[in-house]
């Protein structure tokens, strides 16, 4: 009994400049590197927190990196301004997330919409806190 092969056309690799990922995947993985960003950066994050709540010696240190951040580095303002995007961005999408968990957007036009939106509201409200932070 054998069996006819069936030979298929499938690409031998996979080409990844030729991929066309749509909106909703994009959204998706922005989601998991504005995640992993957020993750990789905690403790920073937690000890600029920390300062800034802290007592008069903590607010004092918190006041001079401050200083010396805004000072004069755009690098460092530019990972602040990212961190605050990734957050952002992790914040709306997630939004987005839990509601395509509840079913409410599966469909292809609002999935679409959602995605949209998230990306909309994320860079728009990074914007406009970065304008005013910056």
């Amino acid at each position: 009994m054998a069996e006819a092969v069936i030979k298929k056309n499938r690409p031998k690799h996979l080409n990844v400049t030729q991929i066309r990922l749509p909106l909703p995947g994009i959204v998706s993985i922005l989601h998991r590197v504005s995640g992993v960003g957020l993750f990789l950066f905690l403790p920073m994050l937690i000890w600029l927190f920390g300062a800034s709540v802290g007592g008069p010696e903590q607010l004092d240190t918190y006041h001079a990196a401050m200083a010396f951040t805004l000072a004069g580095i755009p690098i460092i303002k530019l990972v602040l301004l990212g961190l605050m995007w990734a957050f952002l961005h992790h914040f709306c999408a997630g939004i987005r997330f839990i509601l395509l968990d509840v079913h409410v957007g599966v469909d292809l036009p609002a999935a679409r919409l959602g995605a949209k939106l998230v990306l909309a509201v994320s860079l728009a409200l990074t914007v406009l806190i970065g304008a005013l932070v910056w």
